[in-house]
C-alpha cells in the first residue's frame, strides 16, 4: 500500500513537469490555501530564487543541452530535478513523514545507439539523502546532485545504469525572465501561471561515461527553473515546448498548449537577441506547424518530431538529432512523451541547437 502511494506521488510530479510547467492531477494536490499562489506582482530576487520554494506545490530545475566529444561526436543530454509536496499534513512531527518528494530524471541522446537512454530516481526528502534547499540551487537525490557554486557555476554528477555525466555549466549571459518579469501564464485564466526564468547559453565542460569509455565533452545548455501551485485549464490535452541557443548568441523559447479539440488553447514565445533586446509573443503570434511525424516502434505513438514554429514575422524549423527520443516511464510514473535534441534552421540556414518536448500524444493527459 505504501509503495503504491509513493508511485502515485511520482506519477503526479512527472506528469506535471515533463515540460517546464505543471499539471497537478491528483486529489492530493487539490486547491488548498496552504500553498502559496502565483501572482503577477512578485519580483524575482536572486540568489534567493535560485533555491527551492517549498510553499509552492511543485518546482523543477531542468537542464537540456548539446555536447561534443574530442572526436566531434555529438550527444544530447537532459538533467532534471523536481520537488513536489506530497499532500501529507505539515503538522506531522515525524522525520519519516514525507512532506516533500524529490525526483530526478537523466537522459542521453546518442546517434550511435539510435535511441534515447534514460534513468530516474525518486525519494521522500529527508536525512540528508534527498533534498531541495532554499536560498540557492542545491538539489540532491542519493548520489545524484545539481548545485550552484559561489562563483555562479553549476555542477552536476549523475551515475545512471547505462551512462554517467559529470558536468560543469558556466553562465555566459544574464538570467532571462519569462512572461511578464517572471510571471508566466499557462492558460486563459490568470491564475494558471508559474514563476519562470531561464539561463540560456550555459557553457558546458566535463565527462560522459558511456559504453565503457570516459569521454571528455564540451558544449552548451539551457536551464529552466520554474515553480507553481496551479493547474492548467481542464480543456488542455498536452503541450509542445522548445528552447534553443542560437548561433548568434540569441535565445529562443516557445510553447503551445493543445486543447482536447486539437486546437491551440494557449501559447507564448520569447526571443532575446544578441544585443539583449527581448521580444515577447502572445498566443496569436505563436504557431507550431508539424512537418514530419515519427511512429514509435515501442509504443506505436505518433509524434510530430519535425516542426516549423512561427513567432511574429519569423519562422524556425526544428529537425531532430535522432528520431527515437521517446521517454517511456510507465513502469514508475505512467508518463510517455518525446523529448529530444533538435537542430534549428531559419531560411534554410543553420541557426542553432535546442530541445523539443511533445506530450499528450500517446493519450490525453487526465487533468
Amino acid at each position: 500500500m505504501q509503495n503504491d502511494r509513493y508511485k502515485q506521488y511520482i506519477l503526479i510530479v512527472v506528469i506535471l513537469m515533463t515540460a517546464w510547467f505543471a499539471l497537478p492531477v491528483s486529489p492530493l494536490l487539490a486547491e488548498d490555501q496552504r500553498y502559496t499562489q502565483v501572482v503577477p506582482d512578485y519580483e524575482l530576487t536572486f540568489p534567493k530564487d535560485y533555491g527551492a520554494h517549498p510553499d509552492f506545490r511543485i518546482e523543477w530545475w531542468y537542464v537540456t543541452g548539446w555536447l561534443e566529444t574530442i572526436d566531434k561526436k555529438t550527444l544530447g543530454f537532459q538533467v532534471t530535478f523536481f520537488r513536489s509536496v506530497t499532500g501529507h499534513s505539515p503538522d506531522n512531527p515525524s522525520h519519516f513523514a514525507p512532506q516533500q518528494l524529490i525526483i530526478a530524471h537523466v537522459a542521453l541522446s546518442d546517434p550511435a545507439t539510435g535511441r534515447l537512454i534514460f534513468d530516474e530516481k525518486a525519494a521522500r526528502e529527508g536525512f540528508g539523502l534527498a533534498y531541495a534547499r532554499e536560498g540557492e540551487t542545491d538539489v540532491k537525490l542519493d548520489d545524484w546532485y545539481f548545485v550552484r557554486k559561489s562563483n555562479g557555476w553549476y555542477e552536476t554528477e549523475i551515475m545512471a545504469e547505462e551512462f554517467g555525466l559529470q558536468l560543469s555549466l558556466m553562465p555566459t549571459q544574464k538570467i532571462m525572465l519569462q512572461g511578464e518579469q517572471g510571471f508566466s501564464r499557462k492558460g486563459p485564466n490568470m491564475s494558471q501561471a508559474s514563476y519562470y526564468y531561464s539561463e540560456p547559453h550555459l557553457s558546458v565542460s566535463g565527462t560522459v561515461s558511456h559504453q565503457g569509455k570516459s569521454l571528455t565533452v564540451s558544449g552548451h545548455a539551457w536551464l529552466d527553473h520554474e515553480w507553481s501551485s496551479e493547474i492548467l485549464d481542464p480543456r488542455a490535452d498536452g503541450w509542445d515546448w522548445m528552447s534553443a541557443n542560437l548561433d548568434d548568441g540569441s535565445a529562443l523559447m516557445a510553447f503551445q498548449i493543445r486543447g482536447k479539440d486539437g486546437e491551440k488553447l494557449w501559447a507564448y514565445g520569447t526571443l532575446r537577441d544578441s544585443t539583449g533586446t527581448v521580444m515577447h509573443f502572445n498566443p496569436e503570434q505563436v504557431e507550431f506547424i508539424p512537418e514530419r511525424t515519427w511512429q514509435s516502434p515501442h509504443t506505436k505513438t505518433t509524434y510530430p518530431i519535425e516542426m516549423r514554429i512561427r513567432m511574429g514575422d519569423a519562422e524556425w524549423r526544428l529537425t531532430p538529432l535522432l528520431d527515437d527520443q521517446e521517454l517511456d516511464s510507465r513502469d514508475s510514473t505512467g508518463a510517455v512523451y518525446w523529448e529530444g535534441a533538435v537542430t534549428v534552421f531559419r531560411n534554410r540556414q543553420h541557426a542553432g541547437q535546442g530541445y523539443l518536448e511533445l506530450t499528450g500524444y500517446m493519450q490525453s493527459l487526465d487533468l
